[in-house]
């Protein structure tokens, strides 16, 4: 079955890497939404929330054929819910108060088909069990600037992965897109992503 083109809401280059790493063609829009006109103290529904404004965004401006993916995460920890950090001072503060704990990464991911017309909104949930590095280490982390770029402030694939004593969930969501849950989302419209991959004998010669 062939599928419509993939544009994904975000300019994060972490979330691209994920997708060409599983081997889906796509193109990359940021939408530009304002995320901070939406307001609401539960992740699970801020994280959705955020994804679908950032996919109708996208697909207002795309009247063609076409399947958009939007995506947002947060990390929730000790009550409080942690986006990207301001500035490196906000960030040090915050990974001083991330050292021993267990956080809880959500990541809200929304799809549209412009043509017939149709959403879908879901989750993904990842405990997060973060290392206790020393002041100067954090420091270091900060000097490179990869935390201010970061939902929860440090990146899996990143740097911040020597501070990340172990995950429970989905590794992929931790980085910005859960593929599991994205494969199950494409499954409820009777897609098969797959099929993004082409002619598998293709794949497999030479």
């Amino acid at each position: 079955m062939s599928l419509p083109p993939l544009i994904l809401a975000s300019q994060s280059p972490a979330r691209r890497q994920l997708l060409t790493q599983a081997g889906i063609p796509h193109t990359a829009e940021p939408s530009y939404f304002d995320e901070d006109s939406i307001h609401d103290a539960n992740p699970r529904t801020l994280v959705q929330t955020l994804a679908q404004k950032k996919a109708e965004t996208i697909a207002a401006r795309h009247p063609e054929p076409a399947i958009i993916l939007g995506a947002d995460s947060v990390l929730w920890l000790q009550g409080e819910i942690l986006g990207k950090p301001a500035t490196p001072a906000i960030a040090l503060a915050r990974l001083r108060q991330m050292r021993g704990q267990v956080g809880e990464l959500y990541t809200g991911m929304a799809l549209i088909q412009t043509k017939p017309y149709r959403q879908l909104v879901h989750y993904a949930l990842t405990r997060v069990f973060f290392a206790r590095p020393s002041d100067a280490e954090l420091t270091a982390y900060v000097a490179t600037r990869e935390p201010l770029q970061c939902a929860g402030c440090f990146a899996l694939d990143g740097l911040g992965s020597f501070f990340i004593e172990g995950i429970d969930g989905c590794h992929s969501n931790v980085i910005g897109l859960s593929l599991p849950l994205l494969r199950r989302m494409f499954l409820e419209w009777g897609y098969d992503i797959t099929a993004y991959w082409g002619d598998p004998a293709r794949l497999t010669s030479g």
